[in-house]
């Protein structure tokens, strides 16, 4: 009876953890430093999605009671097994864009000489516990200490699963130069918690933008825009601050190459919104994960069914899928489940469509470098 009591509790601990990822509680609003009143989508509070109302997850006790009912998520079919990364590609001084898939929403996009990040989290939890919460089923695809030089990093927004403070710190304390392109709002949580972070001057590495906006950072032979994206989702860090952070996708834009990373998202108008602005892409990375129950998840993450249809909205060539198979329990489906329902997507599709998933530490490149490295 003790046992199972203890194991109860843990389990109650470890979703209130997970919940956290999800929804949070809301509280006394707190006012917005970046509040913009042209701005449709800022709020004195914090900031709203486009096409959607703000949503306070009613239905967030019913899901944590059912999985733990239920006995959910169920483990993997198989196990989810990675690949030792091709440290010769990643390392070459080669102006061809190639991106490997460290793990969950973490990408290493390599563009015109430089090295960005996206999302990264070498943590062993997307959790403000160090004892419970979703914990890293897969290896980081890269170990972070052979990383190549990391110029750049984008952020897409603050959840525990996207924005992890022991790497962010790791990633400044080791790269010098390092710069960090963050959703409004971000940079006041950098400025209080990453040592080294400066938000105004000549040293400035902490750079906020908004929806709409770009800038850009200098390439071996020409400039890479980064251009910061709507889509619908939502921000928090703690119970009580849902809404106080912007959220967003970002598109790189290179001569050679045209990349967009989705961060998390529902479906929405904004996807259409995003090709129609932007021309299209020659790769996307779109979160396919963390999708079931479909009933409460689906204003925070689209399937893979409709990841598909992402796709075709942002006029992507190609794209791959993101956010799966690396932190247990963030959702009901298995940790495997994500590509399968892909695949049965894709061949329910009328048109063919090149959307593929790699495995842990696997790169993508736009054209072969050479037949040597690109084995």
């Amino acid at each position: 009876m003790l046992k199972s009591r203890k194991a109860f509790v843990l389990l109650a601990v470890s979703a209130l953890a997970c919940a956290l990822l999800a929804a949070c509680v809301s509280m006394a609003p707190r006012a917005n430093p970046d509040y913009d009143a042209s701005k449709p989508h800022h709020r004195p509070d914090g900031f709203s999605n486009r096409y959607s109302e703000r949503s306070d997850k009613p239905g967030l006790l019913r899901w944590q009671w059912e999985r733990m009912r239920d006995g959910l998520p169920k483990p993997p079919a198989k196990p989810i097994v990675g690949i030792e990364p091709n440290l010769e590609l990643i390392n070459s001084d080669s102006t061809q864009p190639r991106v490997t898939w460290v793990g969950h929403s973490t990408l290493l996009v390599q563009i015109d000489g430089l090295n960005l990040l996206t999302d990264p989290h070498w943590g062993q939890r997307a959790s403000p516990f160090s004892f419970a919460g979703p914990k890293r089923h897969q290896a980081p695809g890269i170990a972070f200490d052979k990383l190549p030089k990391i110029d750049a990093v984008v952020i897409s927004h603050n959840h525990w699963d996207h924005l992890d403070q022991e790497t962010v710190q790791a990633l400044m304390d080791r790269h010098s130069g390092i710069r960090f392109f963050v959703p409004l709002g971000i940079q006041h949580w950098f400025k209080k918690e990453v040592k080294g972070a400066v938000l105004e001057g000549p040293s400035r590495n902490v750079i906020a933008l908004d929806w709409d906006q770009h800038t850009s950072i200098k390439g071996k032979t020409k400039n890479l825009e980064l251009h910061f994206l709507a889509v619908q989702h939502w921000s928090a860090r703690s119970i009580g601050d849902r809404y106080e952070t912007l959220w967003g996708s970002w598109a790189f834009i290179h001569p050679d190459f045209r990349f967009w990373f989705s961060g998390d998202l529902a479906y929405s108008r904004d996807t259409k919104d995003i090709g129609e602005r932007m021309g299209g892409f020659d790769l996307a990375a779109i979160a396919i994960g963390a999708y079931e129950p479909r009933w409460f998840m689906k204003d925070s993450h689209v399937n893979p069914s409709e990841a598909l249809q992402v796709q075709k909205d942002v006029k992507a060539k190609a794209a791959m899928g993101i956010h799966w198979g690396t932190f247990d329990g963030m959702s009901d489906e298995p940790l495997d489940q994500a590509p399968k329902d892909l695949e049965i997507a894709k061949k329910e599709s009328s048109v063919p469509l090149n959307f593929f998933v790699l495995k842990h530490g696997e790169s993508w490149f736009l054209e072969k470098i050479n037949s040597r490295l690109a084995k």
